[in-house]
């Protein structure tokens, strides 16, 4: 890590830079070395111990003893060109709602945030979390234990995610030697299309499970609460001998459905059709309780802004799912943007609301630096001893 003498808090004018130039570099999964080090240097000029680890991860910490609080968003983005540019209030750009726009927010508020002694905090620019990988997560679940966690995920300035849905992708791969259309054995393609039709058959049996909200009895499941099954590819090929279909199925999972449970009905969906099933992308799904310290504490900064705050549940994934089970922390996502414009063409931000996310982090910051210290032996802060 760099050392830095001195803090430089943000202004709103230096937070809009940040994010512009943070747009401005493409950071593809996987190809995020750029735009990590445009955040490691920023991150250092505002008086943060800053740098890239092992995962590629930018890294900026501040402050130092045995309370821990990470910010962790992720600076990778799905492909797509959308040209930057500001019309008034809206700033255009690939990354600008998912996730820059949260990250940035995360690293002006951190400038500005006054920090109890005994408490460290942490902000990571995550790798690939738009990969099934999620590399930047999982190293960082390796490497600390925080006491509290804000990811960095888009959900207006005014709400707070609380839930993300569990997801597996299933592939179904056939091979057969090529035979004659007329004659009596289907395709390769026939045997991968009636397994994934009595996959899915299997799939839609799956009753909501007792870990919903929705789970009372006669209670209609919502798409939250619900299986979503979805095909996302479909390839065939042949070499003139050989035969091969391959279909990839995509499955966001319901609370209380486990990946695993799906992958069985998968391979029961299989058995003795000559179909070959993988699976890979395995997260279950989490919901945070609303009352825990980290949404509490958004919470309260999003009234003390004049703002109702909305609790959320998404029916996607984010790096919330791979930490969670790690850390066992109070968490909550928050950041400024609109998730439908997530991976659209459209993609913008309002940078008004930019800026007021960045005064909610401050003040939810600052609140849980207090309430953590309190609840800490006075001894083992000032001793600076890690839990």
């Amino acid at each position: 890590m760099l050392n830095s003498a001195c803090r430089l808090p943000l202004s709103d004018d230096d937070a809009i830079r940040l994010l512009e130039w943070a747009v401005a570099v493409p950071s593809l999964s996987g190809q995020e070395q750029d735009c990590a080090a445009v955040l490691a240097s920023a991150m250092a000029r505002c008086g943060m111990r800053a740098g890239i680890d092992e995962a590629g991860n930018a890294v900026g910490i501040l402050g130092d003893g045995p309370i821990d609080i990470v910010l962790l968003g992720h600076m990778d983005t799905v492909p797509g060109l959308v040209p930057q540019r500001r019309e008034g209030d809206l700033l255009y750009g690939r990354g600008t709602v998912d996730a820059k726009g949260p990250l940035c927010a995360f690293i002006a508020a951190a400038s500005r945030a006054e920090l109890p002694a005994g408490v460290r905090l942490i902000v990571i620019g995550a790798t690939e979390e738009e990969c099934a990988t999620s590399r930047g997560a999982r190293h960082a679940a390796a490497t600390y234990r925080p006491a509290a966690c804000i990811i960095g995920e888009p959900s207006h300035w005014d709400g707070v995610t609380l839930g993300y849905k569990g997801r597996i992708l299933v592939t179904f791969t056939a091979r057969r030697e090529v035979a004659h259309t007329a004659g009596p054995d289907g395709s390769a393609a026939d045997a991968v299309l009636g397994v994934v039709h009595e996959f899915q058959s299997r799939v839609s049996a799956v009753p909501v499970k007792p870990g919903s909200t929705q789970s009372s009895a006669g209670a209609k499941a919502g798409a939250f609460d619900s299986i979503q099954c979805t095909v996302r590819s479909m390839e065939t090929r042949s070499d003139g001998f050989t035969d091969e279909a391959r279909v990839v199925v995509g499955l966001r999972l319901s609370p209380g459905v486990q990946p695993s449970e799906i992958a069985e009905l998968a391979r029961a969906a299989a058995e003795g059709r000559d179909v070959v099933v993988t699976t890979a992308g395995e997260e279950t799904a989490v919901v945070a309780d609303r009352s825990n310290l980290v949404a509490r504490s958004l919470s309260n900064a999003i009234r003390d802004h004049g703002g109702t705050p909305t609790p959320k549940r998404k029916t996607g994934t984010s790096d919330m799912n791979v930490v969670n089970p790690v850390w066992n922390c109070p968490i909550a996502a928050y950041g400024p943007g609109d998730s439908a414009l997530d991976h659209t063409p459209n993609e913008h931000i309002s940078l008004s609301e930019y800026c007021k996310s960045i005064s909610v982090l401050q003040g939810a910051i600052e609140a849980m630096g207090r309430e953590l210290v309190g609840a800490r032996p006075a001894a083992e802060v000032a001793g600076g001893k890690r839990g």
